[in-house]
């Protein structure tokens, strides 16, 4: 194997891999909650406020992603400086917004195909509409949801690597780093171009990632229909 091989994995791994899995983490948690909690709000018959998170839904489903990205790390920072954010974190917050929109309207979807029987049931029970949703609708609605969440996560990981362009250090991040490192002349680099070999690597890890996910998604659609 040749020397550069071990450097630049390592890099990869242990400085590029950590920056994607946190983003990651971050836009999945933060997109369940807000989605769910909008999602759910949706079904109540209140116009003004559906009409809020609607806009809200479509604006971030049909902003492109990177859009969103620019408008978080620099837009805002130019509006009110103490919204100045760095690359994964701003990353994070732009996948949240998009992920969050993406699991309202599945989750709207989710509630309202629960059969109106059960909000009967729930409420003879002497449920309010908090309790109602929480223990009887919520609960069935989450099972129908499992199945595009983790379709997802998938989506989150490997837009996880738009960070890149505004500079955080992720995966795609780290193997342009090395990519640019071995390019330079001695002593600071090689002098050798090995893009092939490096963002080779960066497809197969991501894809070591992502297809036990997509699989997972597969399993699950056919087991919970």
């Amino acid at each position: 194997m040749p020397a550069w091989v071990e450097p630049v994995a390592r890099y990869i791994l242990f400085e590029g891999l950590p920056g994607t899995l946190r983003v990651s983490a971050i836009a999945v948690v933060g997109s369940a909650l807000i989605g769910v909690v909008f999602g759910t709000v949706m079904t109540i018959r209140f116009l003004p406020l559906q009409a809020l998170i609607r806009l809200y839904i479509e604006v971030f489903r049909g902003l492109p992603l990177l859009v969103t990205v620019f408008v978080v790390y620099l837009g805002l920072p130019a509006v009110a400086p103490g919204l100045e954010f760095n690359p994964l974190t701003a990353a994070s917050i732009a996948l949240v917004l998009w992920g969050s929109a993406q699991v309202a309207e599945t989750t709207r979807g989710a509630v309202q195909s629960i059969p109106r029987e059960q909000h009967e049931a729930a409420s003879a029970l002497g449920f309010g509409w908090v309790g109602r949703h929480g223990f009887v609708i919520l609960p069935q609605a989450l099972r129908r949801l499992l199945p595009p969440f983790v379709s997802l996560l998938v989506n989150i990981i490997q837009n996880s690597t738009l960070a890149q362009v505004i500079g955080g250090l992720e995966v795609l991040e780290a193997g342009e780093r090395q990519n640019e490192r071995l390019t330079a002349i001695p002593p600071i680099g090689l002098g050798e171009i090995h893009a092939f070999e490096i963002f080779g690597g960066v497809m197969i890890l991501f894809f070591l990632i992502s297809f036990p996910l997509t699989r997972l998604a597969v399993v699950l659609e056919k087991r919970l229909a």
